[in-house]
């Protein structure tokens, strides 16, 4: 994961240009997950005039539990009931996350929405740490927050409550994934997860066939959304742990915010003020600080 080290490199100079070449895809795979990341939420929305938030997100957990069990294998048949309760909180915090996340979008746009829910895994890292330096985060993505939900006529407290929910959920599935993983090996308790989670959203898709019969163009968008925010990259962070140093993709991790406001605007040309961008910096800045402050 880690180059060699410069001396390494100043000796043997024809050792050094696998490992550069490796960080540097990495890298480009990070910038591409991202990306995709986004792009396939905005996708997504486009759909939904005809499929709502709650049609696109049973569509995307649909595509989310193919590749994931087409990666994991889980054997459920193995499966023990103490293993099975972890496994199914997963699974109802998985759906409930990404459907108050397309709510919010719906409501607030792209770049509020998921700035609110990486406030999840940001109060995850925190909360674990003892640091002088986290406590100036807290209060950085603290102020980033009233910034972004300070009263105006304007505000909608629904889609921002939603956001906020979104960042709970996040913050849980991390928690109960790690719950999961210790105790079934590799992905096939996510794997498990995604398959009942999408279960769950099986009779809304029911529905909407048989009682909103969606277009081409709807599905289309909600199958594009599930491939770019679910395949993509889970399968891109993969690839990109191997080559990246952890604190590395934490890092990048945490311009998200960013990209999703970014790609907002210019595919959806949904304009923030100058308030809600310092909001969001103030998260990023909080989560990268708090990362490139860590020792190992």
């Amino acid at each position: 994961m880690r180059s060699a080290p410069a001396s390494a490199a100043v000796d043997r100079p024809q050792a050094s240009p696998a490992p550069e070449r490796q960080r540097f895809a990495g890298v480009v795979t990070m910038v591409g997950s991202g990306l995709s990341n986004q792009t396939g939420a905005a996708l997504g929305s486009l759909a939904f005039p005809v499929l709502g938030p709650l049609g696109v997100v049973a569509v995307r957990q649909y595509v989310a539990a193919l590749v994931l069990l087409a990666v994991g294998r889980p054997r459920l048949r193995r499966f023990t009931r103490r293993q099975w309760r972890p496994v199914l909180l997963l699974a109802v915090v998985f759906g409930t996350m990404n459907l108050s996340l397309y709510s919010a979008i719906d409501r607030i746009g792209l770049g509020l929405a998921v700035t609110l829910e990486f406030l999840g895994p940001l109060t995850v890292a925190l909360a674990a740490a003892r640091r002088r330096v986290d406590a100036c985060c807290a209060v950085i993505a603290a102020a980033g927050v009233v910034t972004l939900m300070r009263p105006q006529p304007s505000t909608d407290y629904v889609g921002m409550g939603l956001g906020l929910l979104a960042a709970v959920c996040w913050g849980s599935y991390i928690l109960l994934n790690r719950a999961v993983g210790r105790q079934i090996p590799g992905a096939g308790g996510s794997a498990a997860a995604a398959a009942v989670s999408a279960l769950m959203f099986l009779p809304v898709g029911i529905v909407l066939v048989l009682h909103r019969p969606p277009t081409v163009a709807a599905v289309g968008y909600a199958v594009a959304a599930g491939v770019l925010s679910s395949a993509v990259p889970y399968l891109a962070d993969l690839f990109t742990l191997r080559r990246v140093p952890a604190q590395a993709f934490g890092l990048f991790m945490s311009v998200n915010p960013v990209l999703a406001a970014v790609v907002g605007l210019v595919g959806l040309g949904q304009r923030l003020g100058w308030a809600e961008w310092a909001g969001i910096g103030a998260v990023v800045v909080a989560n990268g600080l708090s990362i490139a402050t860590r020792r190992g």
